[in-house]
């Protein structure tokens, strides 16, 4: 499953928020050095999804504020999925 992703890094919180011009919004306190923010947001999206680490890949924009990630076989789906947008 892809994951479109608008990322706010070094944000006061750790949060997914809601839907922003197609893509997901996920605020990490990480800074966007060293891979740090993304490696906070893999994490924040494997425990939404209920899957290991491992199974959540950074596919595009490692350098970027809009990202695409990859969750394989996800075991639940968050409420933010219901739309369809992701399946």
């Amino acid at each position: 499953m892809q994951i479109p992703v608008r990322v706010q890094a070094s944000s006061s919180r750790c949060e997914i928020g809601g839907m922003v011009d197609g893509r997901l919004r996920i605020r990490t306190n990480a800074p966007p050095t060293v891979g740090r923010a993304n490696k906070d947001v893999a994490r924040q999206l494997a425990q939404a999804f209920q899957v290991p680490t491992s199974r959540v890949t950074l596919k595009s924009g490692a350098r970027s504020r809009n990202k695409t990630f990859v969750v394989a076989d996800p075991t639940c789906f968050p409420p933010w999925t219901e739309d369809g947008a992701f399946r």
